[in-house]
């Protein structure tokens, strides 16, 4: 054991050595536009929370509400005997809102999409995956038994170059699988494209769109009602947009989910989604349905950060997501930026190696609805203050 314990703490000491060491922060108290860090109070630009509903007051209503008329927590996986009328509820209006058959939860998103692949497909089929997609979604293609083609992102020659090879290898059904979303560089997928070349190849088209639902598209149905297009399975989360707390899920044709619903193992053996998740999550769909003006609000906030950041010179991705990218390049020098922005009460987070690539080392800015025009102002000052003093600026 001694060796062991030793081997990893020269692990951790290179990890550390290389400037690629992830540290956690304590928020003492609730999610928001504004947290508390060691007493102090801190513009959070690093949360997915979207529309600002983490602390929604009317959703902490609906989770009591449900502890008190269902409980706690399950106790059990469903199929034993964890399943509640709640559960189904929120499956029902959940693929009523994105226009499915049905729908399945999870534990989280990472759940469902490892669950997806390896029920549904087998040797004889094959899955053609984005380049960016997100680690879930790569994790399940690898516990399925298909065989993998994998395009350049948003590369719609290349996907279609994987999808004749699948085709002339002889694969009886082939499942393209993308991000709606590609969450560290805020880009969209070419939905448009991609549905239509799969069409063109008999192929079923798999979106995760965990970054879009309950705020992209009309009414927050997400990318592909953005792109104006139908896609067979959509996976997503209640962890971001729909409440920031936990829970994921896959929906889809009647067929698709009682095959999971059968086979799906993180399904099969993991607890049902407690009560007050669940009543939550029902409580955020009957909002998001509703919230043109936070769905103005967020993209207004993102494209003032935008055009604020880039009148100071910092070298953004292009986009028009929530989610933008400050590049910076090395991993040592984003840290220190992280840091220097920390020093003036901005709390974002660094992204480098192996999350991103080597080289491509960012700070992933995010807005949300609940930002005001004056944290807007203040996270600008403080970029610029934090890029000059550490070389990101000239």
């Amino acid at each position: 054991m001694s060796d062991f314990l030793e081997h990893l703490r020269e692990t951790l000491a290179g990890i550390e050595a290389e400037g690629l060491m992830k540290r956690e922060r304590l928020i003492e108290g609730p999610q928001g536009a504004r947290v508390r860090i060691g007493g102090r109070s801190m513009l959070n630009l690093c949360a997915n929370n979207y529309l600002g509903l983490a602390d929604d007051r009317r959703l902490i209503a609906a989770a009591k509400a449900a502890m008190d008329s269902h409980g706690y927590g399950m106790a059990s996986v469903r199929f034993i005997c964890g399943t509640q009328d709640l559960h189904r509820d929120l499956e029902q209006r959940l693929a009523a809102f994105l226009g499915m058959e049905d729908s399945i939860l999870f534990a989280a998103c990472f759940d469902a999409n490892g669950a997806v692949f390896e029920p549904l497909l087998g040797e004889a089929d094959a899955v053609v995956s984005d380049s960016l997609n997100h680690a879930s979604i790569i994790d399940g293609i690898k516990l399925s038994k298909a065989r993998r083609f994998r395009f350049q992102n948003n590369d719609m020659d290349d996907l279609e170059r994987q999808l004749n090879a699948a085709r002339e290898g002889g694969a009886r059904f082939i499942l393209v699988a993308t991000d709606g979303v590609f969450s560290m560089d805020g880009t969209f997928a070419n939905l448009a494209e991609v549905t239509r070349l799969a069409t063109a190849y008999g192929a079923l088209v798999m979106v995760d769109d965990c970054h879009a639902t309950g705020f992209v598209g009309p009414q927050g149905r997400g990318t592909p009602a953005r792109a104006g297009v139908k896609v067979d399975i959509l996976t997503g989360t209640f962890g971001k947009a729909l409440g920031g707390a936990l829970g994921g899920y896959i929906a889809g044709p009647q067929p698709v989910i009682d095959l999971l619903r059968q086979r799906a193992r993180p399904y099969l053996f993991s607890n049902a989604l407690p009560p007050a998740v669940v009543g939550a999550a029902l409580a955020a769909l009957d909002i998001v349905e509703g919230a043109d003006a936070l769905r103005t609000q967020l993209s207004d906030n993102a494209e003032y950060w935008r055009a604020g950041l880039e009148a100071f010179g910092f070298r953004l991705l292009p986009g028009s997501h929530p989610i933008v990218p400050v590049m910076i390049g090395e991993a040592p020098l984003a840290q220190a930026f992280a840091r220097a922005l920390d020093a003036r009460g901005v709390m974002v987070s660094a992204f480098f190696f192996p999350v991103v690539p080597r080289g491509l080392a960012r700070i992933r800015t995010q807005m949300n609805a609940a930002l005001t025009r004056g944290d807007l102002d203040f996270g600008l000052a403080a970029f610029a203050e934090a890029g000059r003093e550490v070389g990101v600026l000239s």
